[in-house]
């Protein structure tokens, strides 16, 4: 019998006359964990995408269990015993779990058009016990946390005892206590004889997980080899075709003293309580916090995006009273929303339309208010070559065909494109390659050269201390540290954030 349970044969694929995927042939045998890397854009997606039955190939063919495979459907892939576990992922909040599960096929009351929800819950139990999720198959899923909806998930993947399971950045939501849960579950499956795809950036999850590792760059497979065979640095090296001697820029300017924010007393009950600080023009000012600690609400408040009971916001020395994001636009700020697909882009329109949204005003005719598109296309793509958006043309190519990395350049881009005073950045790493993050560092960089002061929210806490000035650590809604550069300690932000030390304000 053949050991593969899913081979490529020579796949090739294009969009919009750009080669994605150049002569792919691989094999994936049963019982294992492929870990599959590469950059934003190295073709990751669109190589799953065709095993999805989302896109079909141009030439070449795919085979599963030996035989040819060519989906036409997602639902045909369901059907072939194959489950996808994606970063967003594809559950209705509004609807229980058992609902969520048995969505593509609800057990009926034999020949009557009647729902059997006694058989939904009691398989639902059955499923949530196999992945350890101590909850009712009643709950509505918009009460889980995300590792618990990718939890259920995997249950409705097994409900089906889908034997080819693929991972695409799993973790990018999750705590370190839900990744560890999630990791020991895939350790179960394999077990168990199930066959996996594990997609991640965290190179370190690949190699503790993973048996063998496949390398696509710019489309092509570049190496596929047993995990043994493989170090991080080694991985990087291969993905980017280059050694990255150095993850984060040097940061080329000091802090002026001039102040482009200044927050005094921040609060809004039950959210975040009395916060002060202030952000130098020129100073990346990071913020660390551990889940629930309020950095994303703050940022939301300081935008305009939720209310605050009282205290004052000022940008550039002038108040900043009852912010809303158009005034906060109008005033000289930016904010780059950690969710990049549901609130800093429109799926369905050009890259060039999505860089253009804030800026449009400023490229329009003073009387009749007419877009002069000449003159915005022009500076929209002087924006797209400083990021290196890798697309065929930005005018006509919509964002939702670039890879994640692509597309978190884009949300970037509308913001450089409105040459902001102040920038608040939340999360602007997740789900982007070790490449992409180097080059959005040195973005980050540039700007603060140029004088912007910029809020630079992050988890990790390796990334602020490579990246920023300044780091403050908030937990339960408070400012509870602050860390120039000569006291950046891992432990002690790690400490502050579990209110185990205060630092000086």
């Amino acid at each position: 019998m053949n050991n593969f349970i899913l081979e490529f044969e020579h796949i090739n694929k294009s969009f919009f006359g750009v080669q994605v995927l150049t002569d792919i042939s691989l094999g994936l045998p049963r019982g294992q964990v492929l870990g599959l890397i590469g950059e934003n854009g190295a073709g990751k997606s669109t190589l799953m995408n065709l095993v999805g039955g989302v896109v079909f190939p141009d030439s070449g063919r795919i085979k599963l269990n030996g035989q040819p495979y060519t989906p036409r459907n997602p639902g045909e892939a369901t059907a072939a015993a194959i489950a996808f576990i994606h970063q967003e992922l594809n559950l209705f909040t509004n609807l229980s779990i058992a609902e969520n599960m048995f969505i593509d096929g609800f057990p009926r009351l034999g020949w009557v058009p009647l729902l059997n929800k006694k058989l939904m819950r009691d398989k639902a139990r059955d499923m949530l016990a196999a992945v350890d999720l101590d909850v009712s198959p009643d709950t509505l899923v918009e009460k889980l946390s995300p590792g618990e909806r990718q939890l259920v998930e995997i249950a409705k993947a097994l409900s089906f005892d889908a034997q080819l399971i693929i991972f695409d950045e799993p973790t990018t939501s999750l705590t370190a206590r839900e990744t560890e849960r999630l990791f020991a579950l895939m350790n179960r499956l394999r077990d168990s004889g199930k066959t996996m795809i594990y997609i991640s950036h965290i190179l370190q999850d690949v190699l503790n997980l993973v048996d063998q590792i496949a390398v696509l760059r710019d489309g092509e497979l570049v190496d596929v080899s047993p995990k043994a065979e493989f170090t991080i640095d080694r991985m990087i090296s291969m993905m980017v075709g280059r050694s990255i001697e150095q993850l984060y820029p040097e940061r080329t300017s000091p802090p002026l003293a001039e102040k482009a924010l200044e927050i005094r007393d921040l609060s809004q009950p039950g959210i975040i309580q009395d916060i002060s600080f202030d952000l130098h023009k020129g100073e990346i000012l990071g913020v660390f916090g551990l889940m629930g600690s309020g950095r994303s609400e703050m940022a939301r408040i300081l935008f305009g995006l939720d209310s605050y009971e009282r205290g004052q916001i000022l940008v550039d020395g002038r108040p900043h009273q009852k912010p809303s994001p158009y005034g906060s636009i109008a005033g000289g700020m930016a904010f780059v929303t950690e969710d990049r697909r549901d609130e800093g882009l429109l799926m369905d329109i050009s890259i060039a339309e999505n860089i253009g949204l804030v800026s449009l005003r400023d490229y329009a005719t003073p009387n009749v208010k007419l877009i002069n598109k000449s003159r915005l296309y022009r500076a929209v793509g002087e924006v797209g070559k400083t990021l290196k958006i890798k697309s065929a043309n930005l005018e006509t190519q919509p964002v939702k065909s670039l890879s994640g990395g692509n597309q978190q350049k884009t949300v970037i881009g509308k913001w450089l494109l409105s040459k902001p005073s102040v920038l608040i950045i939340d999360e602007p790493t997740r789900g982007v390659d070790v490449g992409a993050k180097y080059e959005i560092y040195s973005i980050i960089n540039d700007l603060a050269a140029q004088g912007t002061g910029v809020l630079f929210i992050s988890s990790e806490i390796e990334e602020l201390t490579g990246v920023c000035d300044r780091i403050l650590v908030m937990s339960n809604g408070e400012v509870q540290a602050s860390f120039t550069r000569p006291e950046f300690d891992q432990e002690r932000i790690l400490r502050a954030a579990f209110r185990e030390e205060n630092g000086a304000l």
